[in-house]
């Protein structure tokens, strides 16, 4: 397959790994300890978890957005994919 022919160029994958890390490492801060029905557990409830977390995971989602979007230059184009 001629390498010419792919819709992404070396940028764009780039980007996707870079945002994919981004969304797992949000995922892996919230993570942890739960609740359980006999003993309660307030980390749950921690800034960590309920507002850094999902800031971080819509960081992510946004970047590879923008990832998919990015339109490569010509000599990028040429060089990268």
């Amino acid at each position: 397959m001629d390498k010419r022919n792919f819709a992404f160029g070396r940028m764009n994958f780039i980007l996707l790994a870079v945002g994919m890390v981004i969304v797992i490492i949000g995922f892996i801060l919230m993570g942890g300890d739960g609740s359980s029905e006999s003993a309660y557990n307030p980390d749950i409830f921690s800034a960590r978890r309920v507002k850094v977390a999902p800031l971080v995971c819509l960081f992510g989602f946004v970047s590879m957005i923008y990832a998919v979007v990015h339109k490569p230059k010509d000599g990028e184009k040429e060089q990268g994919a």
